[in-house]
């Protein structure tokens, strides 16, 4: 795999339930730190959402590499942010054999 071009800043972010006070929970959004990040569209397609078309374009996320268990290695269930848009992280991959990049497989979320 060739170097990936790192020029976009990304914000790194894991859900932690968090008591409402009320005896229930609800999902709070905590920064886990800053990557850089080489980002790319995939093909987009639209589905039927509630309200009706939803437009879906899936995103190639390309990291540095960073070992099982380091905090600064994405995870499915993670987000990324930029500003005001949301990145769903959905699969994490090694970029190569040596392990030097992680792909990551997210999609553009709205933010509520």
């Amino acid at each position: 795999m060739a170097a990936p071009r790192l020029n976009i800043e990304l914000g790194l972010e894991a859900a932690e339930r968090e008591g409402d006070g009320l005896g229930g929970y609800r999902l709070v959004w905590r920064q886990l730190g800053k990557l850089w990040a080489e980002m790319r569209a995939g093909s987009g397609r639209e589905r039927f959402g509630q309200v009706g078309a939803e437009s879906v374009v899936p995103w190639k996320v390309t990291v540095r590499g960073a070992p099982l268990g380091d905090p600064r290695r994405p995870a499915a269930g993670q987000r990324f942010r930029r500003g005001d848009r949301l990145f769903r992280i959905e699969a994490v991959a090694e970029g190569g054999p040596d392990g030097r990049w992680l792909v990551c497989h997210a999609r553009e979320e709205e933010l509520a």
